[in-house]
């Protein structure tokens, strides 16, 4: 949906259509719902909080401004909702991709190997990574998951966490050298 359609939408959400914000409930619920579910790593709680996200943003709709990207504002609401139930839990969990069922999982993502002996390196590879994940703080994990996987820009990740750009490239650059100095000590590589 280009940039303009999905404006339009957000418009006449704000302006008390339901069917439009039910439209964009449906074309970010997806991505919502995979960002939550990989922070807080439980899939009940994730099934809740993107509810309560998209509660929080209908409410808050009326204050949203066209200059913001829908996108960010929603991850952003999302991120908060979930910090708030982490910090009150006090838990911290990365889920493994593998964990993920089929209709969860990134379609665009090609499977990591055909033949059994490739595939059990590469789910190696991925626990080990989960392993180094998990030991990152929150704030460096969630940079990279915005980042990696759900592909946002510099900025949009600022807008996201409310942070300065300089400060999403430092923590960036500090949360995947943490990741790969521990993913080498893992797998026992120098």
């Amino acid at each position: 949906m280009t940039d303009d359609a999905q404006a339009g939408l957000v418009a006449r959400a704000q302006a008390g259509d339901t069917r439009a914000f039910a439209a964009l409930v449906r074309q970010h619920q997806d991505r919502v719902f995979r960002f939550i579910l990989r922070l807080s790593g439980r899939r009940e709680d994730a099934m809740d909080l993107t509810q309560e996200t998209f509660m929080k943003a209908y409410q808050a709709l009326p204050a949203w401004q066209p200059h913001a990207q829908f996108r960010t504002w929603l991850l952003r609401i999302a991120h908060n909702t979930t910090l708030d139930l982490l910090r009150r839990q006090q838990r911290v969990t990365f889920v493994p991709y593998a964990e993920l069922g089929a209709d969860e999982q990134d379609p665009a993502l090609p499977d990591p190997a055909p033949q059994p002996d490739a595939l059990l390196a590469g789910r190696q590879r991925i626990e080990l990574l989960e392993r180094a994940l998990n030991e990152l703080p929150i704030e460096h994990r969630e940079i990279l998951l915005l980042r990696e996987l759900e592909d946002l820009s510099y900025a949009e990740i600022a807008s996201t966490l409310d942070i300065a750009e300089g400060t999403v490239k430092s923590r960036l650059a500090r949360a995947r050298s943490a990741v790969l100095a521990s993913y080498q000590r893992h797998a026992g590589e120098t």
